[in-house]
């Protein structure tokens, strides 16, 4: 039996969301929730109080992997390929906690607006911003990507750092992007792409538990992907793959997943687990699959708005 995800629909398994579909409000709401759950989680097990990052880490070296320099590198990375300038405006789209934003503006001087569908998320972020010394520089706010309250050409830059996943439909959010990007503005997106539409059983089951354990509806395609960037009038588009600068990252997740094995079971069992908490440690384990099968590749895209 072969199962096919086509786009724009919402993949996450039913069960977590109590056999119901979702409206765009309950969907944002199912997203925040996920990360509302896994802050600390993220915070113990992925990322810490310095780099704030909730992506995979960019490694291109023959030293040992570094989980710490591999997250600020993504952020430099993502940075240089957009030809990000130091008195550039940045919009955010998608900041999570903070670090990107953060990292911006305490390495660039850059003025950066942070928007996320959580409050708690904003409100953490403005605290990690005025730990960081960069408040007067960052502002964070709750709104939807897809459809924000700037008005249009606010930003030269729209960063997008493993964000855009979360749209149900791609092209909404790249529609907005447009839209606030001032002329010769650039784009940067980094995220996830399938390789393929029509997955076996047990690949079926690996991917479902990524969009599920992320709060992901579905993934997009490269060549989907830069047909929506063209659609939108951007132009310029170039695609970096990175999926070999992202493995050292990957197999550190899989790695920190099977030693917490015996304490997520425990606590799952003691009931100290959310649903939330316990699907985003299973992706830990399933996303090895999606890599190491050749079933996703990693890419950043960059595209101009003349």
């Amino acid at each position: 039996m072969y199962h096919i995800l086509e786009p724009n629909q919402d993949y996450r398994d039913q069960s977590l969301r109590q056999n119901a579909q979702l409206s765009s409000e309950q969907l944002q709401a199912d997203t925040a929730q996920h990360y509302d759950d896994c802050y600390r989680d993220y915070l113990f097990a992925w990322c810490n109080a310095d780099n704030l990052a909730l992506h995979y880490g960019y490694w291109d070296s023959n030293q040992p992997y570094q989980q710490h320099q591999a997250l600020l590198n993504k952020n430099a990375e993502l940075y240089q390929r957009a030809a990000i300038q130091p008195g550039d405006k940045v919009l955010d789209a998608g900041c999570g906690i903070g670090g990107s934003s953060i990292w911006m503006a305490r390495e660039h001087g850059n003025t950066v607006t942070g928007i996320t569908i959580s409050a708690k998320q904003a409100a953490y972020a403005a605290q990690h911003a005025k730990r960081h010394g960069v408040d007067d520089k960052v502002d964070f706010e709750v709104a939807d990507f897809c459809a924000t309250p700037f008005a249009d050409e606010s930003f030269d830059v729209v960063w997008a750092l493993e964000s855009s996943c979360h749209a149900l439909n791609k092209g909404e959010f790249l529609r907005e992007a447009y839209r606030l990007l001032r002329k010769g503005g650039r784009l940067v997106v980094c995220d996830g792409f399938l390789l393929q539409r029509q997955f076996d059983q047990r690949q079926w089951d690996a991917v479902v538990t990524c969009l599920n354990g992320w709060a992901v509806p579905n993934l997009c395609a490269r060549d989907e992907f830069t047909g929506l960037l063209e659609q939108q009038g951007f132009s310029g588009i170039v695609c970096h793959d990175i999926t070999a600068q992202t493995m050292a990252s990957a197999d550190y997740m899989y790695k920190v997943a099977k030693r917490l094995q015996p304490v997520q079971k425990i606590s799952q069992w003691l009931g100290l687990r959310t649903k939330a908490q316990t699907a985003n440690y299973l992706v830990g384990l399933a996303q090895h699959v999606l890599f190491t099968e050749k079933l996703t590749e990693y890419c950043i895209f960059t595209a101009e708005k003349h």
